[in-house]
């Protein structure tokens, strides 16, 4: 398969992509974090979908940060060979409270 970059549009399935998301989690204590973040490469699932995971941690703040571990949805084709992927999850508890992240990462080559 010839080089697919960020921009390509692509039918089918693109090996080894990843997707990152910009997002801020809920409010709780009062304040938010933002959560930057790059999946894992795909993990083909049993309904030849795929799905990616990730793990990491919000951006400190208010004295403190919240780690994660979450799996995403599967693939959700947007048009023009690119896809995008739901996620929804919880932090882990700091400081008394978690946070919850949830929305949709960057499109990135592929419709499957």
């Amino acid at each position: 398969m010839p080089k697919v970059g960020k921009d390509d549009f692509v039918n089918g399935f693109v090996p080894h992509h990843t997707h990152g998301s910009v997002d801020y989690t809920s409010v709780e204590a009062g304040h938010v974090h933002q959560c930057l973040d790059v999946t894992s490469p795909p993990i083909v699932t049993q309904d030849h979908n795929h799905i990616h995971f990730t793990e990491g941690y919000v951006v400190f703040e208010n004295g403190h940060y919240h780690r994660y571990k979450a799996y995403s949805g599967p693939a959700i084709p947007v048009g023009n060979g690119m896809h995008v992927h739901y996620y929804d999850f919880y932090t882990t508890e700091n400081d008394g409270h978690r946070h919850r992240v949830r929305g949709v990462d960057q499109p990135a080559p592929g419709n499957k």
